[in-house]
């Protein structure tokens, strides 16, 4: 073995009594290294120490280095000169005892053995050169120094190799103990830890008579980021929302990611007058401001959530969890971008609305879909000039079921895509066969925001269109104000591209979202369709008839039709008339019609003579 040391001055040498001699014994034994490894190698195997073959070579690495040097400083070299090699020996036996490849007694075993080996082989030689046995003598107590300082050294390096493998080991512990209980995205505590920390912050609260909440905040359609800018840009997103929430949360509060758009805060020792609503509100607040990240190109992406509030004593955090989340669906019922806090009675609405989704999801598939379509009138011909298509839902257990009671429900399951593209090429089929019936009239479809969340919705259009043989021109896509505002870049992008198909683009329930004059300048706007609330206001309201002025003259600034929805009453048709509204719809001239009824009507329509309106004075 190496005797070499790695700071201290070399070991003395014992002194010797035939220079000369002993320097002839050191090149021998440096000849015989093979002899030497071959000698120790079969002492173990006779010893049945059982090794892996990857430690079995470096061990024979060792005693082929530890052989050669020990040989050379007989031979007359300087100790010093086998500083590195030394170093090598050491480490590899200190890395193999400190990583459980042998053991240190196996070690120290081996080590004795290629002792062993190299003064038989010394021996051997001394016998062969007839040298005298002091020369053996010396050489011996020569391999003696360098068997201790070697065994020295090894110990040396088990204890730092052993030293630094606990370390490791302990700091892969540690990432692991942070890994099992935190979100690898986020950095923020995940589930596991949420309810810990749930579960302390109950039982602080029954022995100090404190106030816990917790909040579930679920990004509203988060899915069309993945969807239309990438996982990357999502990730990105994740993350600035998590640095958002974190900073308006309180020290004492606990904040934590818990799904994939899905984060959640725990809250204890609130005020009772509405300290939970107010955080909430705090958390809807630092969600507002747009989101610039860098894998959106410098779009800037606005975020909205629902929130489900749960205050109060609970059982176990995983029923505060629950009721929570609860109440944050019932906000996506109510049409997202909402703060609910949990009532009795909700859980029993949501499973009503869960076995309501499991119907829908199979509805497509068995033709419980079908279409209504009401009328639109030209109001100084009165003329119907179109139909706009209206899904309804025939369960064959539930009966009819109300639009307000499924469409949320497609919206929020992300169905809407495939429904809303049955009825674009119901709609369209229908209008084609009217139109080559002799009824020149348009059809509208209205358009939901998770399918302009996609390009794919350009092409089902296009497609549509070459299936059915309509003139573009009579296609309208009836998008609501909210829906323009989502992403502003994106969306205004696919309208120019339907557009330039031919078809025309409608904002539906005009006046109760926030598009401003210049939002809809930027957007190729054909028609506003003025939402009933505004028109049951003509009669009811004195401010009503301004407010219907002042939106019809926007339309005819903007060269932009305008269509009043909802008309029920003779007085509002006269009033819209007088205002030389456009178009209209409403029961006053026909509610939703089947496809028959509805070609019937356009019939009756046609064989009437025109009726035209004067001009209000």
């Amino acid at each position: 073995m190496q005797w070499c040391v790695m700071r201290d001055p070399a070991p003395p040498a014992p002194a010797v009594r035939d220079g000369e001699q002993l320097r002839h014994l050191g090149r021998q034994l440096e000849e015989r290294v093979d002899v030497v490894l071959a000698k120790t190698v079969a002492r173990s195997h006779e010893a049945g120490s059982e090794i892996s073959d990857a430690a079995k070579r470096r061990f024979e690495r060792v005693c082929t280095l530890s052989t050669t040097a020990v040989a050379r400083w007989m031979a007359g070299g300087d100790p010093r000169a086998g500083l590195e090699t030394g170093r090598e020996a050491w480490e590899i036996f200190g890395q193999l005892a400190a990583h459980d490849e042998a053991s240190l007694k196996e070690v120290t075993k081996r080590c004795l053995r290629w002792r062993d080996a190299v003064e038989e082989v010394l021996h051997q030689c001394v016998e062969e050169l007839r040298m005298p046995a002091d020369v053996l003598a010396d050489a011996r107590a020569m391999l003696r120094v360098t068997l201790d300082v070697t065994l020295v050294r090894v110990c040396e390096m088990f204890e730092a190799e052993r030293s630094r493998t606990e370390e490791e080991l302990a700091r892969r512990q540690a990432e692991l103990a942070f890994m099992a209980t935190h979100d690898q995205l986020t950095g923020l505590p995940n589930r596991t830890l949420i309810l810990d920390r749930g579960t302390q912050m109950l039982g602080r609260a029954r022995r100090r008579q404190g106030l816990v909440a917790a909040l579930i905040i679920d990004l509203d359609n988060f899915k069309a980021i993945n969807d239309t800018l990438g996982h990357a840009a999502g990730d990105e997103l994740l993350r600035a929302i998590a640095a958002r929430l974190d900073a308006v949360v309180r020290d004492t509060d606990a904040l934590g990611r818990i799904g994939g758009d899905e984060f959640v805060v725990l809250a204890e020792e609130l005020s009772a007058s509405g300290g939970a609503e107010m955080l909430a509100e705090r958390l809807d607040a630092a969600l507002r401001a747009p989101f610039s990240i860098a894998a959106s190109g410098g779009i800037p992406l606005t975020v909205t959530a629902s929130i489900g509030i749960a205050i109060g004593e609970r059982v176990s955090a995983d029923e505060f969890l629950r009721d929570a989340d609860i109440a944050m669906h019932r906000a996506k019922w109510e049409g997202k971008n909402a703060r609910v806090v949990f009532e009795s009675g909700m859980q029993d609405l949501l499973h009503t609305q869960m076995a309501l989704e499991m119907d829908l999801r199979s509805a497509l598939e068995h033709d419980e879909f079908f279409l209504l379509y009401q009328p639109t009138f030209d109001l100084r011909e009165m003329t119907p000039t179109g139909l706009e298509a209206l899904i309804r839902w025939r369960h064959p257990a539930r009966g009819l079921v109300q639009p307000n009671d499924f469409i949320p429900l497609l919206e929020n399951t992300g169905l809407i895509v495939d429904v809303g593209r049955w009825v674009l090429r119901e709609a369209v089929r229908q209008a084609a066969t009217w139109r080559d019936g002799g009824h020149p009239v348009g059809i509208a479809v209205n358009v939901s925001p998770r399918q302009l969340d996609s390009d794919q919705f350009v092409a089902d259009v296009k497609e549509t269109l070459s299936e059915s043989g309509l003139d573009p021109a009579a296609l309208t896509l009836e998008i609501t104000e909210t829906t323009l505002m989502r992403n502003t870049e994106e969306t205004g992008r696919r309208l120019r591209a339907i557009k330039q198909l031919g078809v025309r683009i409608a904002i539906d329930d005009f006046g109760t979202g926030y598009s401003s004059l210049s939002h809809l300048q930027r957007f190729p706007v054909d028609s506003l369709k003025i939402d009933r609330s505004f028109i049951t206001q003509l009669t009811a309201n004195p401010d009503g008839k301004t407010l219907i002025h002042t939106l019809v003259q926007l339309g005819k600034a903007l060269s932009i039709e305008t269509l009043a929805e909802g008309i029920e009453l003779e007085q509002e048709l006269c009033m819209l008339q007088a205002e030389h509204c456009d178009s209209g719809q409403g029961f006053l001239f026909a509610r939703p019609l089947e496809a028959g009824a509805a070609g019937a009507f356009l019939r009756e329509a046609r064989a009437r003579p025109a009726v035209s309106v004067a001009p209000a004075a």
